[in-house]
């Protein structure tokens, strides 16, 4: 500043008096436009380091503390993968059957199929005529826009069929149900050639229609990149099950019980055993009135004794205390309404008082929206699921299945795999005091210290899939590529209870 004052001062004297107030305002302006101009420049990159502090840090300056689960970032998507180029052999069109984690795995296993086929793969539809009546659409469960993006570079997938294949036009598709527990060699020799007569395809059955094992690894891979990666759910759901979570976390660690008392699963399973008398005849009223459940005439106690039922609230109750779960335990029941509504909870809830179920954590406005959708319900109970501390299914179904995969895939979580066919021969023991209290405890650890979700390999039965371990339970082929998962499966690999 004292150069351009003495500037100033030097060419004042040789310039005319009359025009010195000029040059001396022009340059008072001068300084004040470089002084506002550096102002401006000054906050732009202020807002700018604050925008690329918020991307990384989403609580700057506004609270210390990082929640372990964030939600996703929407407004920032990630860039598009290239597109696969490949000649299409046809349309495939499938209508998921079952409830929501069902119908998941189904949809992993056709994106496999049509990308081994090398198929266009039409948005799945979602079951809406099964026991839960749920009219929901893909798009009100799924972010249907990332599945598709997020695919591009595997299978094309198109949101509906092109018009000239519908029924308006008198086009009549090819419906079929696949063969359950297929391999790649049933799709490419039997449903493959099909496509040189039809150029749309419909599966209408879509549940395990694909083998646990003897699958390539790379379709393996496939399916577990639909799992884990394409299958997001909307927006408006991520938001609420992240809100869900946080309200949990506060409040410290926290158990997620799946507890399938519900009455679609004890009707189905004709598991009865500390019902009533009239409840029992409710229940098989109502497995009598669906045609299409095969088994009907059920004996309760017989299949508890085999470890195929659910275990009941007061059940539940004991082995989580022999399982050292203290009376502090936060646990959030991850599961419908259950038979008997609070009446069959009140064992439970007097040995836990810290119970909580989504209704007790939300304002009903919240959950309105979900409401009579039950597969959009479920899915909250998913993702609390998958971010709980310990998961403890009481049923082995396809929601407890598919949260102990996703599990493993987080890096082998907590799952505590309940051996039903033991505790409750042990629970009779005990009930008939032949096992004193302590006695009962440790047995029941005793039994679950190898069934803590360790990694471990899958169990493969030779023409037998429905009893060997399911893919999705425990997809190893997409878990053992940084370490050898003979090694993790050694004797060594066992985890306390708590």
């Amino acid at each position: 500043m004292e150069i351009v004052r003495a500037e100033s001062g030097v060419r004042s004297e040789k310039i005319a008096a009359p025009v010195a107030p000029v040059i001396a305002r022009t340059k008072r302006l001068q300084v004040c436009f470089i002084r506002v101009c550096s102002t401006i420049l000054l906050w732009t990159c202020l807002v700018q380091l604050l925008t690329v502090g918020e991307l990384w840090h989403p609580s700057f300056m506004t609270n210390t503390t990082v929640s372990p689960v964030k939600p996703p970032l929407h407004h920032h998507p990630l860039p598009l993968l290239p597109l696969r180029n490949y000649t299409s052999n046809g349309f495939l069109k499938v209508s998921c059957n079952g409830g929501l984690n069902q119908m998941r795995s189904a949809i992993c296993d056709m994106v496999a199929v049509s990308r081994l086929l090398n198929l266009t793969l039409v948005v799945p539809e979602l079951d809406k005529s099964s026991f839960w009546a749920d009219n929901s659409t893909f798009e009100e469960v799924f972010d249907v826009k990332h599945f598709i993006d997020s695919l591009r570079d595997e299978v094309r997938i198109v949101r509906r069929l092109p018009k000239r294949f519908n029924s308006k036009y008198g086009y009549k598709v090819f419906e079929m149900p696949p063969v359950s527990w297929s391999n790649e060699n049933y799709y490419l020799q039997q449903i493959l050639p099909l496509f040189s007569k039809q150029k749309v395809l419909h599966f209408n059955k879509t549940d395990a229609r694909l083998a646990n094992n003897g699958i390539s690894i790379d379709l393996q891979k496939v399916r577990c990149r639909v799992n884990f990666l394409a299958l997001k759910f909307t927006p408006e759901i991520e938001s609420l099950g992240y809100k869900l979570v946080h309200i949990l976390q506060k409040r410290g660690p926290f158990v997620a019980l799946h507890l399938r008392y519900e009455m679609d699963m004890l009707a189905f399973s004709g598991c009865t055993h500390g019902c009533t008398k009239k409840e029992a005849e409710e229940l098989k009223r109502l497995r009598l009135a669906y045609p299409w459940w095969r088994e009907k005439d059920i004996v309760s106690e017989q299949r508890r004794s085999q470890g195929l039922c659910p275990l009941t609230p007061e059940e539940t109750a004991l082995i989580l205390q022999a399982l050292g779960f203290d009376k502090d335990t936060q646990i959030y029941i991850a599961a419908g309404e259950i038979y008997g509504g609070e009446q069959r909870l009140a064992v439970l809830r007097a040995a836990y008082p810290m119970i909580v179920r989504k209704e007790m954590l939300l304002d009903p406005g919240e959950l309105q929206q979900f409401q009579n959708h039950s597969s959009q319900m479920a899915a909250l109970d998913f993702m609390v699921s998958i971010a709980s501390n310990t998961f403890i299914p009481t049923y082995d179904g396809n929601m407890a299945k598919v949260v102990e995969g996703h599990r493993r895939y987080l890096g082998f979580k907590k799952t505590i795999l309940l051996d039903r066919k033991r505790i409750v021969e042990l629970l009779d023991l005990h009930q008939n005091e032949t096992l004193s209290w302590n006695e009962f405890a440790v047995a029941v650890r005793s039994a679950h210290e190898k069934r803590m979700g360790q990694p471990t390999r899958r169990r493969v039965i030779a023409d037998k899939p429905k009893e060997e371990d399911y893919f999705y339970a425990n997809p190893q082929e997409c878990l053992c590529e940084a370490t050898n998962c003979d090694d993790l499966s050694g004797p060594g690999n066992s985890s306390s209870i708590q």
